[in-house]
Order: C-alpha cells, then structure tokens, then sequence
C-alpha cells in the first residue's frame, strides 16, 4: 500500500472561499497535475486536520465533496483513496468498430444539467447495505419472506405517520399513510383513486409532465393553470370553476414549484383551500423535495393547513437517499386509501417490505437526519456557487432568483429567445439540459431548469461558460 500523502496546503482563512473548498480544490489540482496519482492513499481526517491546523469537521467537509464529484473513494477498513479519475468525456465524436464496420459514436456529454435529482454519490449506501443485511439475519427471517400488507409496513408507516406530523405539521394516523414504490406510482394510483373518464383536473403550467400521463391515462382532460412569482394563478382557478361543474382536483408542487422553483404564497394557499371546501375538488399536493430546504424553517404543506378537507398528499424518500431506492408515500383520508389498496392489488400485491424495513431501521439509528443534515450542507455550499457563476456569466442575457429549497435553478432570457433551438445546439456541444418543452402544456417554457448537485464546481463553469456563449443575441 502506497504511503500516504502529506498535504501541504497555504489557507485563506479570511477569504471569501470556504477553508474546506480550498482544501479540495487544492486536492484536485494535485490529482490533475500527476502529483497524487491513482491509488493514491490519503492520511486520515484527524491527522489532516492536526497538518493543516484546522477543524477536523471541516476536513471531513472537504472529503465528502471529494469523494461526492468521484475525485477520491473511501474503501471500507482500509482508508480514503484516489480514484481512477479519467479525462471529461471528448467533445468529437469517435469511431467505433463492430462486426467489421467502423460507425461514429457521439461521446457522453461533458456536463449533465438534470432537473434538480440528488447527488446518488453522496447516498448512504454502506448504511443502508448494513442495515438490509441486519434485516435477513434477524430470529424468524423466514416469516419476512411471505406476503405482507399492501399499504406496506406498519412500523414504517408509523415512521412516515411521525416525520410527517412532527416535521410538516400534518395531522395523520398511520391508517391515513399509504407507501408505494415511489411518488410517480403514489400518482398513477391517486389518478385512477379519484378520477374517472370526462373529469376535469387543473395542472400548473409550465409544470410536471409525468404527473399529467398519470391523470390522462386515467380519463381525464386536463386544465392548464399559469404559474408566476407567487406560484399557481388562483383568479384563472376560479374562472375554471365558473365554466367546468366537473373539475374533480388540481394538482400543485407548491414548495418549490415545478419547473420555476417558486414557492406558493400563503394568501393563494389559503384561497386554494378555501376553493376546494366550496367546490369538493380535491388537491394533489406533490411534495417532491421538501426535505432540501436553506431558510431556517421550510415552508409548510397545503395539506397541513387546518381547514384542508380534500387532499392527497404525495412526498417521495427517493430524493433522500438516492433516486434508485424506490419508496414513496401518500397520505390522505380512509376512503382514498381503500381505493388505493384496490387498486395496488391489481398491479402490486405489496411494495418491497424489506427495503423498508431497511429505511426503518436507518430513520430509527438516525442515519437519515445525519445524512440530510451533511448533504443539505453540501449542496446550500453549492448553491451558492452556482449562483455566484451564473451572475459571473449570464446576469446580462438571463433573469433568475436564488432558490430557498431545492436542487435547481430557473433562469429565464431578458430578451426573447428560442430555447428549444438553443438546447439542441448545447446538446451538440457536450452540454446536456432538459429542452423547454419538456414542461409547458402546449408550445415551450419560457426558461431552464438547470440542477446542480451533482455538479463539480468545473462542470458548473464549463456548463454556464457554454450556454453564455450560444445564448442568442
């Protein structure tokens, strides 16, 4: 085993950086020019901490955003090495041999701007793996391996039940908690809940189109809704109302709404609710990444406002812990949760019992707020990077707000511009975003939603640096 590295690192400390930005920044730039090679093994956080005089916290700061973006890999009992970090992918196209013919292959784009998913590197992975394994070596496995409850398991649906009335100020029971296997699957079975052929069902526009298949798949027709800066537009609901008996709900991601990332204002909160009790339509509350939140209080659910009667309320741990683990939940009153267990039967005779029980019993250790504590930290970091780069290089082409939550941002041309047009160049170029019209109900969004949490400081320059530069004039 290779000796490990003495880091010697000159510190800011009085500068704008953050010290553990400087300390990773500075591993980076030895890992690029050859001077900490592959393999390479790194002294531990405390003797790191005791060379370069600083917290140990804030080594393990450093680490987690080195091991986050792939440059270092911790190996179990042995230690943080560096990893076998190759080149950001060719821009040009390369040739490939199959079968005797040589075709061209387009190399994976350089720079991925998602619509705002975590970071999977950061995922507690050997915590959950460990807590799956404790799982099958329990007394009386062998009564796991047998059906279980379709609205999955009791004691994590007590879990869900807490984190819910405790954090988010709801007013459930466990009989009102339905878990599914992720949030897109909790809105097929609310869609076909309470909707039949001919309905009505209002959407925010632009907004999440998954969730719109998911009603029309059901029967229903759908009602587009603008969006502006206090989120969903109430006086064209109400208009709705006016001219359509059968509108049967409407469906919001008011925490940070999708696409724009606005948060829905209290006064149209109100009013929405208001609406629902006088006209018993029920709302859809997609709740989709509550838990990343910068302010010091997030705002609360509309379904936990106290005169909230009709309501569906949708939340995912997915964006926890990593996309992958596929659990999510929805809450509501007892006939809706009869209908879903109907209907979850025909497809679904249960979820995944064991993988809850895993999830339980890291909820139960406090591996998941410890977890959400060191990655909320991590990507506020990060977004205040993003910002500071995107006013760096496109604060005179495009208008945005810094998000209080989530993992994106929305940014839109102060002139007007083909988006849909300059998505496709980008894409040519290695820099990957999701097209405009990939939200609006008809026609494009007028902006991007760039994520950025799974993005090195690099790659969010090089992304913005491109997209500044095709930015139509």
């Amino acid at each position: 085993m290779l000796r490990p590295w003495e880091l010697v690192i000159p510190l800011d400390r009085g500068g704008e950086k953050a010290v553990y930005m400087q300390i990773a920044d500075a591993v980076i730039a030895a890992i690029q020019s050859g001077k900490l090679v592959a393999g390479s093994i790194l002294p531990g956080s405390r003797q790191l901490a005791t060379q370069l005089n600083v917290n140990r916290n804030t080594i393990v700061e450093a680490l987690d955003v080195l091991m986050a973006e792939g440059w270092l890999v911790s190996k179990e009992r042995r230690g943080i090495f560096v990893a076998d970090v190759r080149p950001a992918a060719s821009l040009e196209k390369s040739s490939v041999r199959k079968s005797g013919i040589v075709t061209e292959a387009v190399a994976r784009p350089s720079v991925i701007f998602d619509d705002g998913l975590p970071d999977s590197a950061l995922a507690p992975i050997d915590e959950l793996a460990r807590a799956y394994r404790q799982i099958f070596s329990r007394k009386g496995r062998w009564q796991m391996m047998g059906y279980r409850h379709e609205a999955g398991d009791p004691e994590f649906r007590e879990a869900i039940t807490q984190m819910l009335n405790y954090k988010r100020s709801m007013r459930l029971s466990a009989d009102q908690v339905f878990i599914t296997r992720g949030s897109q699957m909790a809105m097929f079975l609310t869609a076909h809940a309470l909707l039949k052929p001919g309905d009505h069902v209002l959407i925010e526009n632009p907004g999440y189109k998954p969730a719109w298949e998911a009603f029309t798949h059901a029967g229903a027709y759908l009602l587009p809704v603008n969006v502006n800066a206090h989120g969903i537009a109430i006086e064209e609901i109400r208009e709705y109302l006016k001219q359509y008996p059968n509108i049967k709900a409407v469906y919001i991601t008011p925490h940070h709404q999708f696409p724009t990332t606005v948060t829905l204002s209290l006064r149209r909160r109100m009013e929405l609710v208001a609406l629902s009790n006088e006209y018993g339509f029920t709302i859809i509350e997609d709740d989709y990444d509550h838990e990343f939140h910068f302010s010091p209080r997030p705002v609360m659910p509309v379904s936990s406002l106290e005169h909230a009667r009709n309501y569906v309320y949708i939340g995912t741990m997915s964006k926890i812990v990593a996309p992958a683990l596929r659990i999510g939940y929805l809450a509501s009153c007892a006939s809706v949760i009869d209908k879903v267990t109907s209907l979850r039967k025909i497809i679904d005779v249960q979820g995944d019992y064991m993988m809850e029980q895993a999830v339980f019993q890291l909820i139960q250790d406090g591996e998941i707020r410890r977890h959400l504590k060191r990655t909320t930290s991590l990507y506020k970091s990060k977004r205040d990077d993003f910002e500071k780069i995107l006013l760096q290089h496109l604060s005179d082409k495009a208008d945005f707000t810094k998000p209080e939550g989530g993992l994106a941002f929305w940014i839109t041309p102060k002139k007007p511009a083909d988006l849909v047009h300059l998505a496709r160049l980008l894409k040519q170029k290695g820099i990957a975003l999701i097209s405009p019209d990939t939200f609006c109900y008809k026609g494009f969004a007028n902006g991007f939603r760039l994520g950025y949490a799974s993005l090195s400081e690099e790659q969010m320059q090089e992304g913005i640096q491109a997209i500044a530069a095709h930015w139509p004039t």
